[in-house]
């Protein structure tokens, strides 16, 4: 239809661009079909990968993280109240995108923040930090060595999470 009315225009250069991008719609849904349909394998879920394997937890810790007046990113461990680290203006920028993801997804729920994260480093040396309140997580690990080392400093024994 969107081609039709080019050529009656006599317009006739913009039919390729139209053609690819009709392709790249074909090949995504050909694609996502059969991967639903279980002709291609889905991508493994870390947690049931993790499952399957017999990993179990390393260390784990649980986090809350507080937003301070002057911009500040608090965090302090949800046992103790001990404070791990701060981040100000301009620093931990990783840790203040994790966070903030699973606080908006607690937010859209109607939860606050009375129950704390859990950060866990498994056998394998994967870090998850986990929201139980939503049942959401984010693999740190998956986000190079520089972000998981942020998240492996709050975990005790931090030298054995490096």
């Amino acid at each position: 239809m969107i081609v039709r009315e080019y050529e009656k225009d006599g317009s006739t250069g913009h039919k390729v661009p139209l053609m690819l991008m009709g392709g790249i719609i074909a090949i995504s849904l050909a694609l996502t079909a059969s991967v639903t349909l279980g002709f291609m394998p889905k991508q493994s879920v870390p947690a049931e990968a993790r499952a399957a394997a017999g990993i179990k937890a390393d260390a784990e810790r649980t986090l809350r993280f507080f937003d301070e007046p002057d911009g500040t990113v608090r965090i302090e461990d949800g046992a103790t109240g001990e404070v791990l680290a701060r981040h100000g203006v301009g620093e931990g920028g990783f840790i203040r995108a994790t966070v903030r993801s699973l606080v908006h997804q607690r937010r859209i729920r109607g939860q606050g923040a009375e129950v704390p994260f859990t950060l866990t480093r498994w056998e394998n040396g994967g870090l998850t930090l986990f929201d139980p309140v939503t049942r959401r997580g984010v693999e740190v690990s998956s986000f190079g060595p520089d972000n998981r080392a942020v998240y492996a400093d709050l975990l005790p024994d931090a030298e054995a999470a490096r």
